[in-house]
């Protein structure tokens, strides 16, 4: 399936049979009817987020001070900064997510495994690793599924959890749903759009067909170009119930 129209409702769930089917598992139950409740207070849903490559110790600490202040769920730092931003948040309730193979995905799953259990020794609760897309588009879901067993495998052993990274904006609606799929089966608490870093950011289409494969049971992490507090409620709308974002103070305030 090529990228094409968007598909409608109908012919999403009719997608995610057949995928489903071709990779021996049971499609999820039906999509939930009608658009998710906004809450009121966006924040204990927002992952606050700083992943350049030049962000500075300065801007680390100011990171970790926000969430703290507007009581966001995370802040989300690249491993060299875990053990940092663990210990200025240790006590506050906001907890420290890191990233894994990122941004690319192309690491081997030992790597993955090692690098998550890495991060979560340094403090990290929550994981976000990047599946490996190169083995997806082969059609190599074995290697997908391997690559995020093992570092929910690691995050199991160290009480995190794991959100499984599928570039949405570079796969076909066929490959997301397969991508999906395979998150779920390895054990994945979240599906999550983008790294930000690739060719496209969150779209409401992208989560509300994440929504529908990821079942009830599974959670659906957008990220990517989320700028504003109405990007941030129609993405919720579509089925999100966690957001990474850069922007999350602006988001909270309105400023």
């Amino acid at each position: 399936m090529s990228h094409g129209s968007p598909l409608s409702p109908s012919e999403i769930d009719d997608l995610v049979q057949t995928v489903a089917a071709s990779l021996g598992m049971e499609s999820p139950g039906p999509a939930p009817a009608g658009p998710a409740a906004v809450p009121t207070d966006l924040a204990p849903l927002i992952d606050h987020t700083l992943l350049r490559a030049d962000a500075a110790a300065g801007e680390i600490d100011r990171l970790c001070e926000e969430a703290r202040r507007h009581h966001f769920t995370s802040v989300c730092v690249n491993p060299s900064w875990v053990a940092r931003a663990a210990a200025q948040l240790e006590g506050s309730g906001v907890d420290t997510c890191s990233v894994v193979s990122f941004p690319l995905g192309a690491h081997t799953p030992a790597m993955k495994a090692a690098e998550a259990a890495g991060a979560i020794r340094d403090g990290a609760r929550e994981i976000d690793m990047v599946i490996d897309i190169g083995a997806l588009k082969s059609g190599d879901h074995a290697l997908v599924e391997a690559g995020i067993a093992g570092v929910v495998t690691a995050c199991r052993e160290g009480g995190a959890l794991c959100k499984a990274i599928i570039e949405a904006a570079a796969l076909t609606d066929e490959e997301k749903v397969v991508a999906c799929l395979l998150a779920r089966r390895a054990g994945a608490d979240f599906v999550k759009t983008s790294t930000g870093f690739g060719p496209g950011g969150a779209t409401v289409y992208d989560v509300a067909l994440m929504r529908r494969v990821a079942g009830p049971d599974v959670g659906v992490k957008a990220a990517g170009g989320i700028r504003t507090r109405s990007d941030a409620e129609a993405l919720i709308a579509a089925g999100a119930d966690r957001l990474g974002t850069s922007a999350g103070v602006a988001i909270v305030t309105g400023q």
